[in-house]
């Protein structure tokens, strides 16, 4: 059913009129569009007319919690980040349920619905991405549902009644929390994974043999090397059928296989598109008064799919837009996250190349695993399972590339003084 869109009203102050502000209008009311909106208006006060059109019902909400909201751990008032009053506060028009529709660059016109028309002078393109579904039969069976935002996890919710059978497609990072929250709702879940490890982007083999022990503890059945031929069923889901021919009996199936950019309105507007919106150092389309950030945004032929990225956009752009000094050079990506409450950290390159040196610590007894890959005294990649205390300083020095001083202290953590004797 669609739902109407809403306003926050920005009130009259009965201040006497100033020269006119430049519109700015921002299109997407997720996590990076709401850092971008707390930056510009800490650093530029008052400079712009803020509008920001978002496509859900609700303001930004935290995605990283949306695991947690699945298997009831947290409820939806968790997840929300600021309130209406926050963006009325701050003198920031906030539209949502409200899906632009298309921009029209020639006459400055953000038209959102069908007749809404806004115009800007500078525009924010934050409209993320869009989960992808794999091109094979019966993807499109009801009972085949995507994990990306509130509306996925009601029915998701809704679907995981007491005994349902559920699959889950994927075994990157959204693909397991999916996993866990259908298992803590205490749903049969099964995991399948056309890799031969799980999170193969971010951990090497041992790291994810721990984390796909630490699934199977709590009761998440995890099949690799599973190649989906097809889904089957009278009406709605009942089997999934993998290449090999094993036949999966299934309620429901929750794909979550990657995401692509969403370019479609950046594309009928005429900016230039690769695989993401192209932008420059500082976040700039190939028009000058358009930008992009997050998910949705290609820099340098780079395409990011997580949150530090994001915000590194963000905080970016609204430094340019406030007038300062500002370049995004790319990030240098590391995950640290809890897979079923175990601690992994994982930066740089992931796999030993033939140059390097690995320096392995392993207890598979008690679930821990550190490995640190050094290229001539510098530390070029990182993975942590169990404890990952000293993150902070293998981020560090895997980003500035100065020598290490200690493979001890990271390996093992510094030291803590003995206190002075009375």
């Amino acid at each position: 059913m669609a739902t109407s869109p809403t306003h926050t009203r920005v009130p009259d102050t009965g201040a006497e009129p100033g020269p006119p502000r430049e519109r700015l209008v921002v299109v997407g009311n997720g996590m990076a569009s709401l850092r971008f909106l707390e930056r510009l208006t800490e650093g530029s006060p008052g400079r712009y007319d803020v509008t920001c059109i978002g496509a859900e019902p609700t303001a930004a909400y935290n995605r990283v919690l949306l695991s947690s909201l699945l298997g009831g751990e947290v409820d939806e008032a968790a997840c929300a980040f600021r309130n209406l009053d926050w963006y009325v506060a701050h003198g920031i028009r906030l539209i949502t349920g409200a899906p632009v529709t298309r921009i029209d660059r020639e006459s400055g016109l953000v038209i959102v619905g069908e007749t809404h028309v806004l115009p800007f002078d500078k525009l924010v393109l934050a409209v993320g991405s869009l989960p992808i579904r794999l091109p094979k039969p019966g993807m499109d069976l009801p009972g085949v549902i995507t994990f990306r935002d509130l509306a996925d996890v009601a029915a998701i919710r809704k679907a995981a009644v007491q005994h349902a059978r559920a699959i889950v497609i994927g075994g990157g990072l959204l693909g397991l929390e999916a996993a866990v929250g259908l298992a803590r709702l205490g749903v049969d879940t099964t995991l399948l994974h056309v890799m031969d490890r799980l999170m193969e982007r971010q951990l090497d083999h041992h790291a994810a043999g721990l984390v796909k022990r630490a699934m199977e503890a709590r009761g998440v059945r995890v099949i690799l090397k599973a190649d989906t031929d097809r889904i089957e069923g009278d009406g709605r889901v009942e089997r999934l059928v993998l290449a090999d021919g094993t036949v999966l009996p299934a309620d429901l199936v929750v794909m979550s296989v990657g995401v692509r950019p969403s370019v479609a309105l950046a594309q009928a507007a005429g900016l230039t598109i690769g695989r993401g919106i192209a932008v420059d150092d500082r976040m700039t389309t190939s028009d000058p008064r358009i930008f992009a950030l997050g998910e949705c945004a290609e820099h340098r032929g780079q395409i990011y799919g997580l949150v530090e990225p994001a915000y590194e956009h963000a905080e970016t752009l609204a430094r340019h837009l406030a007038g300062h000094p500002a370049e995004y050079r790319g990030t240098a990506l590391s995950t640290s996250l809890k897979v079923s409450g175990l601690p992994v950290f994982s930066a740089g390159i992931v796999d030993t190349p033939d140059d390097a040196e690995a320096i392995v610590l392993s207890d598979p007894g008690a679930g821990l695993y550190r490995k640190l890959l050094v290229r001539e005294g510098r530390l070029i990649g990182a993975v942590f399972v169990g404890d990952i205390a000293e993150q902070g300083a293998c981020k560090g020095l895997i980003r500035s590339g100065d020598p290490i001083e200690s493979v001890d202290d990271l390996m093992f953590g510094r030291p803590v003084p003995e206190p002075l004797a009375a």
